[in-house]
């Protein structure tokens, strides 16, 4: 989607993630966002969607820090991390999730790299009645207490169901072009690197 912007460059932390990825014609090296390949001021843009969450906390400090070197004066960064401690599930154990974050501590990690934060708000709000529920059983029959892994939750559904989540989330993001969502599954951040 950043191609007609100008060069695009991605990493993934699994061989078969960066498989996937130049199969269909992207350039992605396999890397940790704890140790970017990149030279430092490299890019205008750095964008990193739901990997956050996935990090051990000594490692959180490193990664928001390479983001920040590898980013060019004024550069800026768009994050999305998943938030809400309450959605918590079986999806949530799948991908090995350390956190969900709150405004208060995303703020924090951005702003300790020495970011200026432009935007910071919720997002998938639209999603959130059809999530919260499904989360909520998970933990209810959760067998003593501690939630099993679950694949159903990052399987595509059926084409109707489908387009119209997706409609519902084209929808939200027109509407956070105006105004920020004051609940949602993740937050999302817009923010800068001083020049």
């Amino acid at each position: 989607m950043l191609r007609p912007y100008g060069e695009a460059y991605g990493f993934d932390l699994t061989m078969s993630g960066v498989e996937f990825a130049h199969s269909h014609g992207h350039r992605v090296v396999r890397a940790s966002i704890a140790s970017i390949p990149f030279a430092t001021a490299t890019f205008d843009l750095v964008t990193s969607f739901d990997v956050f969450q996935v990090l051990p906390d000594e490692v959180e400090q490193f990664a928001i820090r390479e983001v920040a070197r590898v980013l060019k004066p004024g550069g800026r960064l768009v994050l999305n991390v998943a938030a809400l401690k309450i959605l918590h599930g079986r999806h949530s154990v799948l991908s090995e999730e350390k956190r969900r974050y709150t405004p208060k501590r995303l703020e924090w990690i951005v702003e300790s790299a020495g970011f200026r934060i432009d935007r910071l708000s919720f997002a998938h709000a639209a999603i959130l009645p059809i999530l919260l529920p499904v989360r909520v059983w998970h933990r209810i029959t959760a067998q003593n207490g501690t939630v099993e892994a679950g694949e159903s939750e990052i399987t595509v559904p059926s084409a109707p169901v489908n387009a119209a989540m997706s409609a519902l989330v084209g929808l939200e993001a027109r509407a956070l072009r105006m105004f920020n969502m004051p609940i949602g599954s993740s937050l999302m951040c817009l923010a800068q690197k001083p020049r």
